[in-house]
């Protein structure tokens, strides 16, 4: 686990309010809701970059709005989370044709400017409310966002369509066999 997961899980375990305040930062641009500046500046000391303070917010109130006690299944990166979530709320005949509804927010999120991510990924992780995520590596992943190579945005393409491409062939394959069966 990262310093900065660890620093907020470290602010939870001695104070429950942590994560309320930081989900109720949800509804503010990052870094605008001073409620949250306890839980966040200790940890950003002396950052200068404004996208790098921004996407610790938005990380930190994302964890916030996420976190279940007790979780034990394991943090999924957010590609293959969101594949997951596909694979469970679409028929394998959407998933093959493509073009479902969370395919559209996915490529949503992919196509987000600074301004519209928070809202996008606030949108997704609600979602993915069942499912473990990796919030290390979306702070790594968020953090590179403006890479000229859409590094993040072509990493996160292919989990999500391998992973949804292993499970169409999957399902091929068993159609397959009932059939000559």
């Amino acid at each position: 686990m990262s310093a900065y997961l660890n620093w907020l899980e470290d602010l939870n375990k001695r104070d429950s309010r942590v994560r309320a305040v930081l989900r109720r930062s949800l509804a503010f641009d990052p870094g605008a809701f001073p409620a949250a500046y306890p839980y966040v500046e200790p940890f950003l000391k002396d950052e200068n970059s404004h996208w790098r303070r921004q996407v610790h917010y938005v990380v930190a109130a994302l964890w916030a709005a996420h976190w279940k006690m007790g979780r034990t299944d394991p943090a999924q990166a957010i590609g293959e989370a969101i594949a997951r979530y596909a694979m469970l709320h679409h028929t394998s005949e959407q998933l093959r044709k493509g073009a479902f509804s969370t395919e559209r927010r996915f490529i949503a999120l992919l196509d987000a400017d600074a301004d519209e991510l928070p809202y996008r990924l606030r949108q997704m992780v609600a979602l993915l409310k069942e499912q473990a995520i990796d919030f290390d590596a979306l702070l790594t992943d968020l953090l590179r966002w403006h890479a000229p190579d859409k590094r993040t945005q072509n990493l996160w393409a292919r989990q999500f369509y391998r992973m949804l491409q292993e499970d169409t062939d999957l399902s091929e394959e068993s159609e397959t066999e009932e059939e000559s069966a």
